[in-house]
């Protein structure tokens, strides 16, 4: 069983990445096992990761930050246990230790895998980030991202500041499914597909299915602002949490250096564009994501260097308004 996802290997050095185990709902429906009550549930996040930052991504821009309470572990994966060698995502002693991480005040966890544990004693898979959990039932809610998104866009309308915002309209719902489902395989699972595979063969597939992908979302992007079209949609905080690591990472530490973001002019932009979307610059951490990637995975960083550069700025002007928003 994968504890993490430099486990996660097939027979041919491909990157597998396995589902995600907690998979329930917060309802809006008072009488739901878990209903959408403000104070109630607590996000943990690690800003490194992609995953958990698309949903810390719709908290702010959802305007929920007074219902749902979050914090975050530190870059650096650490031992989680002394009984065995697993690394995985700790959090730090104190509020100073490392800045933007907390220690976990609401159980006293000294690892996101303890919180697996206090949920299910007999839990087996991987100990990933986000959590989405339950304070009032000490247990977690669900750890899948991409179901997290959906609730944190629906069902706490009545407690979020900008109710209105729907990021998963009726009208698109099958333009964003679908367009999310190439990008995540081309795009936001294919640098994983590339920087974790151990032979050239699933590497060189990989590359090509993610430049490919891509090449798509620049033609895309030539034509409209966002990737559905002239509104602002779930595929694009989807698509964003990838292209903002992607010169800064995945070039050098995933081996993602045929072209560069900043090689696309119209993805650089969008990339530029969504970042400065009200809420979303403070979900982005390069000091963590950098130390993470480059400090967690000595496999593929024996050393644990962090490159320099290229410390983009991506508060600087676009040229997105040119579209019709």
């Amino acid at each position: 069983m994968a504890r993490s996802s430099l486990d996660e290997m097939s027979d041919t050095g491909a990157f597998v990445r396995s589902a995600s185990t907690f998979r329930q709902f917060i309802s809006r429906d008072p009488n739901s096992q878990f209903p959408a009550e403000s104070g109630r549930y607590h996000l943990y996040i690690s800003y490194a990761c992609p995953w958990a930052s698309r949903c810390l991504a719709y908290l702010n821009i959802k305007g929920l930050e007074k219902a749902i309470s979050f914090s975050s572990v530190k870059p650096i994966w650490g031992r989680t246990k002394e009984s065995d060698e697993y690394m995985g995502w700790v959090f730090p002693d104190s509020k100073t230790e490392v800045l933007g991480a907390e220690p976990d005040l609401l159980n006293g966890a000294k690892t996101i895998r303890e919180l697996y544990e206090i949920a299910s004693t007999n839990y087996t898979g991987k100990f990933t980030v986000p959590v989405l959990w339950d304070k009032k039932l000490k247990t977690i809610v669900n750890n899948e991202s991409s179901e997290i998104i959906r609730m944190f866009n629906t069902e706490f309308n009545n407690v979020a500041e900008n109710p209105t915002l729907d990021l998963y309209p009726t009208d698109l719902k099958a333009q964003i499914d679908e367009t999310n489902e190439w990008i995540y395989d081309g795009i936001n699972n294919g640098v994983y597909k590339c920087g974790f595979a151990k032979m050239q063969e699933p590497y060189n597939d990989a590359a090509r299915q993610l430049y490919e992908a891509l090449d798509k979302c620049e033609n895309i992007l030539s034509k409209q602002r966002y990737i559905c079209g002239n509104t602002l949609t779930e595929a694009d905080i989807r698509l964003f949490v990838t292209l903002i690591r992607f010169d800064e990472v995945y070039a050098v530490h995933f081996k993602c250096n045929k072209k560069l973001l900043r090689e696309y002019p119209n993805l650089f932009n969008y990339t530029k564009d969504i970042f400065q979307i009200p809420g979303i610059s403070s979900t982005v951490n390069m000091e963590h994501i950098k130390l993470h990637y480059y400090g967690s995975h000595p496999s593929i960083n024996t050393y644990g260097i962090v490159p320099v550069g290229p410390n983009i700025d991506y508060s600087a002007p676009h040229n997105r308004e040119r579209f019709s928003s």
